[in-house]
């Protein structure tokens, strides 16, 4: 079952990727055509560059905030309320990611709750369709990764820290320790594991995100939100350029395994 629904597919897209194929005549053979044009087409290498900023709006920020948010749930809230948190903070994580995008879609509008509230606070003059505004389309995009992912970063690491030795917390504030230097010294060293596997997942939910892009901007103002995931979608069913489609699938796979190995290989070191 393995590899007819992952291998196969996998080694026909390289092998369409080395083609020039519209899905349904014959194919012709381009070589490394369609990889040079990846890289000489702005608009799809730019989908590249799109997809290192979602990573740090998708990934670094959600498994950051995930680690104070997990820290003061620990901390402060004990008991029912701990676990009320957990779920309500987990709950954007289990959401459809097309409702997501519907939901925020609304938020961010030019007549949404967001500028709503802005204006509210005296802030009118900044309030625009963020997600039609070419300077932050693509940010506001990484606010709704943000809000997906801080749940998931969260549950995670708090059942982690719940993990640890409460001796190790006792002996740093018997030394004169404060909560920032527990967080520094004691909390994050100990869950580099968990650290990691946030990172994987969060990392390649950037790269491969699809959904969230084509519901709340389908790629839009222009290529300013255009993702790897959402040109192949375009490239393929829209063009009916299977070659160049494939071409940068296989890239984004590179991309992904180029990223996410040196996390699981530090991982492995930690322990």
């Amino acid at each position: 079952m393995y590899a007819v629904f992952v291998l196969v597919p996998f080694i026909l897209t390289i092998v369409y990727s080395f083609h020039r194929w519209n899905g349904v005549g014959p194919m012709t053979w381009v070589g490394l055509k369609n990889y040079i044009t990846v890289f000489q087409v702005p608009d799809l290498l730019g989908t590249i560059g799109n997809a290192f900023w979602l990573v740090v709006w998708f990934s670094f920020i959600p498994v950051g905030l995930g680690l104070v948010v997990a820290s003061v749930i620990n901390r402060v809230a004990t008991g029912r309320f701990g676990e009320i948190s957990r779920v309500v903070l987990f709950l954007p994580y289990i959401i459809a990611l097309v409702a997501a995008g519907i939901i925020w879609g609304w938020l961010l509008s030019l007549s949404g709750l967001v500028n709503q509230i802005l204006t509210a606070v005296g802030l009118g003059s900044i309030t625009r369709a963020w997600l039609g505004d070419f300077n932050w389309a693509l940010s506001a995009v990484g606010v709704i990764g943000i809000w997906v992912l801080l749940g998931f970063c969260t549950v995670l690491l708090s059942t982690a820290m719940s993990k640890v030795d409460p001796s190790l917390y006792e002996a740093a504030r018997i030394d004169g320790s404060n909560w920032i230097n527990e967080f520094f010294n004691i909390t994050v060293p100990l869950l580099k594991q968990e650290i990691g596997v946030c990172l994987t997942v969060t990392v390649i939910f950037a790269l491969a995100t699809f959904d969230i892009v084509y519901v709340a901007t389908a790629g839009g103002p222009g290529n300013a939100t255009s993702v790897p995931g959402l040109q192949i979608y375009i490239l393929a069913f829209s063009q009916r350029n299977i070659g160049l489609a494939s071409a940068l699938a296989v890239l984004l796979m590179l991309l992904v395994v180029v990223i996410i190995f040196p996390i699981q290989r530090l991982n492995k070191e930690t322990y």
